[in-house]
């Protein structure tokens, strides 16, 4: 099993973009220390849900900052991007980090960043595909040239990729055809939080059976929270995440005439106790355990920024540690006792 945080850095009521952030960067630190096997690093534009707008910049500083745990984004989002312009940011970080980069790249949403960005809701809805495609071609070099959707005359691929073919890719994946997409370029896939296992499982499947490679190691995000006890973590996540949800949902904002999100924040941050690790250490160890189990991803991103609050998640992150370290050699009973 490999065990990775995933980082939001969502900006709770009452902290500022700066409190965001450095929560996040030193869940990083953090990370590195306790050995977590990978960080994730999300993308958000115009929005307190997410205080990162360029989820490769924050890797950059997170990879100048490690020296061992891989560090990807969760996602990149290549609606608002142009492919190639990804590929090279993504090869400068394969090359300087020694391939410990790895990028993460989703669809996105329908939302005014397509407006902002100039890309247009026409990119969003159909040319995800080609943009894909693309961007692969561009990491793989030696030489790219361009499309009828991104047409450009053929160009040197600069630098070159130090992970060959190219460094690891994964997909953001919430429809099947987005599951097919990946399958026909044998990319693993990242399941996000807002689903439970059997949905997460049932992507899976048709992953293979539209054609994926069986070993393909996918990355399911999990809401993870520690305290002392199961109750007493609920507690702590209910106190904190509705009112980030709240705003954070309310903040998306669409580029058209369609409706926003309408989740019920407090009904919502119920789910996500409810889906996923939020307890004290064994529960939680045991939640990650059978979930990999039952969708088949083994690959655990996990939030863990729940509440908002540093001394939570560098507790979260601890503990994730030892669960790492759990897995390749179990700890004494003293030791699990002491993370409970």
């Amino acid at each position: 099993m490999i065990i990775g945080a995933f980082l939001l850095a969502p900006r709770f009521p009452g902290q500022t973009d700066r409190a965001a952030l450095d929560r996040a960067l030193a869940a990083v630190d953090a990370a590195e220390r306790v050995g977590l096997d990978e960080v994730w690093i999300a993308e958000h534009h115009f929005m307190p849900y997410g205080a990162c707008p360029d989820a490769a910049t924050f890797a950059a500083l997170a990879l100048g900052r490690t020296r061992r745990i891989a560090v990807g984004t969760a996602v990149s989002v290549l609606s608002t991007a142009h492919p190639v312009a990804l590929a090279e940011r993504a090869l400068l970080l394969d090359n300087l980090s020694g391939g410990r980069f790895h990028l993460g790249v989703g669809r996105g949403g329908p939302w005014v960043d397509l407006e902002v960005f100039g890309t247009g809701l026409d990119r969003y809805e159909h040319g995800f595909p080609d943009a894909l495609a693309l961007l692969l071609r561009a990491m793989t070099g030696p030489t790219v040239d361009g499309t009828a959707r991104f047409p450009f005359r053929e160009v040197p691929v600069v630098p070159a990729p130090a992970t060959r073919p190219h460094p690891p890719v994964a997909v953001a994946a919430t429809s099947a055809a987005t599951v097919e997409l990946a399958a026909r370029h044998g990319l693993p896939l990242l399941l996000g939080m807002h689903v439970g296992d059997e949905d997460k499982r049932a992507m899976v499947d048709h992953y293979r059976a539209s054609g994926g490679p069986a070993d393909a190691e996918h990355v399911s995000a999990v809401l993870a929270h520690v305290a002392g006890s199961r109750a007493e973590a609920v507690a702590q996540v209910m106190a904190a995440a509705p009112g980030w949800l709240r705003d954070g949902l309310a903040a998306h904002t669409p580029v058209d005439d369609r409706p926003g999100p309408a989740r019920d924040p407090h009904a919502y941050a119920q789910l996500l106790c409810d889906l996923h690790p939020v307890g004290d250490f064994d529960y939680c160890a045991d939640r990650i355990a059978r979930s990999a189990a039952r969708t088949g991803a083994t690959r655990v991103a996990a939030m863990v920024e729940a509440t908002g609050d540093p001394a939570h998640t560098l507790r979260t992150v601890a503990a994730l540690g030892a669960l790492r370290r759990a897995v390749s050699a179990p700890p004494a009973a003293s030791d699990l006792g002491k993370l409970a």
